[in-house]
């Protein structure tokens, strides 16, 4: 007997605080994220971020300043952010969201590592 598939979290609220540099996402299990413009930027799900395959993600300098121009409805199940550098590709899906949000601390430290030993700056 298969058991049943837990509800995934759903959006209920997107608020883009463009003088704070975030996106606040709340959901209907309770949980609700602040990210920030930077780290959404950085962690982007584009192929231009992620690369095309496993291994190839690229560590994006440069991006303490971004701000997030817009914010776009794809369908029901995702948003496309348009940043101030003109990146607009990458699909930020439910999902994507909710995880970025809970493992955002990890991801920003992975990321400042990341900068450090390559050499390169958040400027």
């Amino acid at each position: 007997m298969t058991q049943p598939t837990p509800a995934r979290p759903w959006p209920t609220e997107l608020r883009l605080k463009k003088s704070a540099r975030v996106l606040d996402v709340d959901f209907d299990d309770g949980q609700s994220f602040t990210l920030s413009a930077e780290l959404l930027r950085v962690e982007s799900p584009s192929a231009e971020v992620q690369g095309h395959a496993a291994g190839e993600k690229k560590t994006v300098p440069g991006k303490r300043a971004i701000a997030i121009e817009r914010v776009e409805p794809v369908g029901s199940y995702a948003v496309r952010l348009i940043f101030s550098d003109g990146h607009d590709s990458g699909l930020f899906t439910w999902d994507y969201l909710y995880g970025l949000g809970r493992n955002a601390d990890t991801r920003m430290a992975a990321y400042l590592q990341a900068l450090e030993a390559k050499g390169l700056s958040r400027d």
